[in-house]
């Protein structure tokens, strides 16, 4: 029986529902809380929910992955990336709770070729890179000592990622298109959690880069998908990033390497490949259930 016990904050969320699905199952006491249940841009209520809580750990799981809307509503983007991180901050710092915090891949602009360290300048191109640099640079203000975990392209059941859209895109008759020419990792959202328990237990805080292992674009990833869900033959056009004009610019290569991980012997993640199949596998059983 574990005696950890964890607030996690976008509990509704992907990450969110991996994080509270394996502590749960590791007998931590969890309190699991979705944005209808605490918005994080609200200090006050932020600050209440942890001190009721009375956790060992704040796991901010919290994402806006619509980065074209924070394109168009710059505030909104901040409030949720940046005050909503901060007000976490000071209410740990408050309650004695230790804070770890999400970040992305979008902190870097994507010119650089091979993986980016924590060594790279950051430099977001989009408000929604700039707004979670900002998150992160709230948290580091607020407490000496925390833990903030930049990760890329998280997929896995639920929610709306590019995962489980291309499937079920596919099997509704849907015309599918795959970027060939952005380029980062995708991570499996329970690979994820696993890894930030492991973090957690180890004690370091740091800044830390989470992602599983194999660089791929948007295409190879359906392709790869649609294999593994049987609908192999189904067509996706290749386009351009350029090509979609979508509003808010996307760094062309945001593959990073964690020097602190490699440094604490932490070995890497599994290959993307070898979590999509347990993710498709994932997905049939629970469709067969359903059946």
């Amino acid at each position: 029986m574990s005696d950890k016990s964890a607030l996690i904050t976008g509990a509704g969320g992907l990450l969110g529902r991996s994080m509270r699905d394996l502590l749960t199952t590791s007998n931590w006491r969890v309190v699991a809380l979705a944005h209808k249940e605490l918005d994080i841009t609200r200090e006050r209520d932020v600050m209440s929910s942890v001190e009721r809580a009375r956790a060992d750990y704040v796991i901010n799981c919290v994402a806006t992955g619509d980065v074209d809307r924070c394109e168009r509503e710059p505030d909104w983007a901040y409030a949720v990336n940046a005050q909503g991180p901060r007000h976490l901050a000071r209410a740990c710092r408050e309650s004695g709770t230790e804070l770890i915090h999400v970040s992305t891949d979008y902190v870097f602009d994507g010119s650089k070729p091979g993986f980016y360290t924590q060594q790279d300048e950051t430099n977001p191109i989009s408000v929604y890179g700039k707004s979670k640099l900002a998150g992160e640079h709230a948290v580091r203000q607020e407490l000496e000592r925390s833990y903030v975990i930049r990760t890329s392209w998280i997929f896995g059941v639920g929610g709306k990622n590019f995962g489980s859209r291309v499937i079920e895109y596919a099997r509704g008759g849907g015309r599918l298109k795959g970027v060939t020419d952005q380029t980062s990792i995708p991570t499996y959202a329970p690979d994820l959690a696993r890894r930030i328990v492991e973090i957690i237990g180890l004690g370091v805080h740091e800044l830390y880069q989470v992602t599983s292992t194999g660089v791929t674009s948007w295409y190879e990833f359906a392709r790869v998908a649609l294999e593994l869900a049987g609908l192999g033959e189904t067509e996706i056009e290749p386009v351009t990033r350029e090509a979609l004009n979508q509003l808010a610019p996307r760094p062309m290569n945001s593959a990073m390497r964690c020097l602190v991980s490699e440094s604490l012997s932490l070995k890497p993640l599994r290959h993307w490949r070898d979590a999509l199949e347990d993710f498709v596998g994932e997905l049939k059983s629970r469709e067969s259930k359903k059946q």
